[in-house]
């Protein structure tokens, strides 16, 4: 089953740079819609970034991990949160999460709000 994620950006080149050279994401070919967008593969799952400024799913607040978001197992907590310190990214870390994993949170440019899960201890 593929299943996506869409996610509105104010400008689709900071997003891009973000979510490719910070995250590592994969970007794949996107279909030629007149809307200015990204897709990325993410495991058997997509993301997609469309630019649209008069969006209604742009965020102000800070992370809060009951609201709308979406989450990526990653192989290694520690190498996450080295990967994030080494790009200044600010994040929220619960290494010791009850959800039965550890969680780490960031926001995007345009406060997106991402999780990353990991094994305890990895």
């Amino acid at each position: 089953m593929l299943v996506d994620r869409l996610f509105v950006f104010l400008f689709l080149q900071h997003a891009r740079r973000f979510y490719t050279d910070v995250l590592g994401f994969h970007e794949i070919e996107r279909p030629p819609f007149t809307s200015k967008g990204v897709w990325y593969a993410v495991g058997v799952q997509q993301i997609h970034l469309m630019e649209n400024a008069a969006g209604e799913t742009l965020r102000e607040g800070e992370i809060n991990s009951i609201d709308g978001h979406f989450a990526i197992w990653v192989i290694s907590y520690r190498k996450t949160i080295e990967g994030l310190e080494e790009a200044s990214v600010p994040y929220e870390a619960r290494q010791e999460s009850v959800a039965g994993f550890s969680q780490i949170y960031v926001l995007d440019l345009d406060r997106n709000i991402i999780e990353f899960d990991a094994v305890y201890g990895s």
